[in-house]
């Protein structure tokens, strides 16, 4: 292994690419401590440890933001306005015929999609940033605000500097998915891809802190603190389940296919078996997106009225009930909702006819299956049976850090390292930048990462 990365330097073309993409994302990570001019750092401290981690809807963000936003800084947004613009235009391609139209023109028509997928970029990153300053000048400890006192005129923040935040924090998302754009142009790998990824395994070290911090080191633990035990079963279950996520992330129905025989005088070509491979995850992490997404509403919804009224035993319950981990009702809703997106996905990604008339059209077959509306028919069978399988799969990850938090009692943002979004996010990023390292070692007579030596 020691000797494939150092070959992997040897290449010019390929060190200067990685060289590229680790240089870029350190401007990332610099930027990422760049706080906003207005907010008061000290104070911002202080509110996330007092509420727990500022809210629900800045947890939401902060799956693609390194959970960093009580900081409140310049990439605050992270890149989620630009993956939030990316996906309604791919669900609008589907219902919408002139951007189907578009999608099938080729190169030119996805340049244009990606176009307008930038126009709508800014556009959520202007109402997303401007809720969040709201946020920011309304919110007091005490008497205290988390505006910088030199900012505020009569106790509030002038439209002036509320605009320079919120334009502030638009152009930092902004010159991140140009830093996406520049390492997928440049770099290796898919530059959005990576900034999540580079986001999410940077929490890592401070949840180790913590784990560090809440360890007694002893077998049995005493003073509230963890055993060493249970230390050892985290390790264990960690190993488990990435374990777990890999094998499912790569796992494959493999539908054998036949090309038909063609005699040309004495010769016989074609007639040679293969197969059609099929994913287990065919939506991959779309389907816990949404389902977050879709139950934070009710959360906010319910936290606002239970605020407004807090005498309101009724209110105050199913607010506990539509809150994170803490209820039956909200995992139960979680679980039914993955189903349902990973069928909805699936669906939208995955056409049957298109690709039984592909195998038609290169003179393959599915043995026992006439070409066309059968093999259709079949192929959608099967991927509705293995995408119950998957669907179970994203259910069982997502849920896993509420179980983990419970039954051995560590921070939640330890069990987050567990499963979820994060998770299934940093394997797949990690194997497509294996397998794209892997595609410049072998076009070089070099063995790839995964292989043997």
């Amino acid at each position: 292994m020691f000797e494939k990365i150092r070959i992997i330097f040897t290449i010019p073309e390929l060190r200067q690419k990685i060289l590229l993409t680790l240089g870029l994302l350190a401007i990332y990570r610099v930027g990422w401590q760049v706080p906003l001019p207005i907010v008061d750092p000290a104070a911002m401290r202080a509110f996330a440890e007092e509420s727990g981690g500022i809210s629900d809807l800045l947890k939401t963000v902060a799956v693609f933001s390194a959970s960093q936003l009580s900081q409140a800084t310049i990439f605050g947004l992270g890149i989620m306005p630009y993956i939030s613009a990316s996906i309604i235009f791919q669900l609008l391609g589907t219902v919408w015929p002139p951007l189907e139209k578009l999608q099938k023109e080729g190169e030119s028509g996805r340049k244009k999609i990606n176009e307008y997928t930038r126009y709508a970029t800014v556009g959520i990153c202007l109402l997303q940033s401007w809720a969040y300053v709201a946020f920011l000048s309304n919110t007091r400890i005490g008497e205290a605000s988390l505006i910088q006192p030199s900012f505020l005129v009569d106790g509030s923040l002038p439209f002036s500097w509320q605009l320079v935040a919120v334009l502030t924090m638009t152009a930092g998302t902004v010159f991140l998915m140009w830093l996406g754009e520049q390492i997928d142009e440049f770099g290796i790998g898919n530059g959005i891809s990576l900034l999540i990824m580079a986001g999410i395994l940077a929490a890592m070290p401070s949840a180790l802190v913590s784990l560090a911090g809440d360890t007694s080191w002893e077998l049995g633990g005493g003073g509230g603190k963890m055993g060493i035990e249970t230390i050892l079963v985290l390790a264990a279950l960690f190993v488990g389940v990435v374990a777990g996520v890999v094998f499912m992330t790569q796992g494959q129905r493999r539908i054998p296919t036949q090309s038909a025989k063609h005699v040309r005088g004495r010769r016989v070509y074609g007639g040679t078996r293969q197969y059609l491979p099929l994913r287990v995850n065919q939506a991959g992490v779309m389907p816990i997106i949404f389902a977050s997404s879709l139950l934070l509403f009710p959360q906010m919804f319910f936290q606002y009225v239970s605020s407004a009224y807090p005498g309101n035993t009724v209110l105050a319950a199913l607010h506990d009930s539509f809150t994170r981990g803490q209820s039956y009702l909200y995992n139960i809703c979680y679980i039914a909702l993955i189903y349902f997106f990973c069928y909805f996905w699936t669906a939208i990604t995955f056409n049957p006819k298109e690709m039984a008339d592909n195998l038609k059209n290169f003179g393959s077959f599915i043995p026992g299956y006439r070409p066309g509306k059968r093999t259709a028919d079949y192929l959608e069978r099967v991927m509705e049976r293995i995408t119950y399988v998957g669907a179970g799969f994203l259910a069982l990850v997502a849920v896993i850090p509420t179980i983990v938090s419970g039954a051995l009692g560590i921070p939640a943002q330890i069990a987050s390292f567990y499963g979820g979004t994060g998770l299934l996010i940093a394997v797949s990023v990690a194997f497509d930048l294996v397998q794209k390292i892997d595609s410049h070692l072998v076009m070089r007579n070099y063995s790839g990462l995964l292989e043997k030596s």
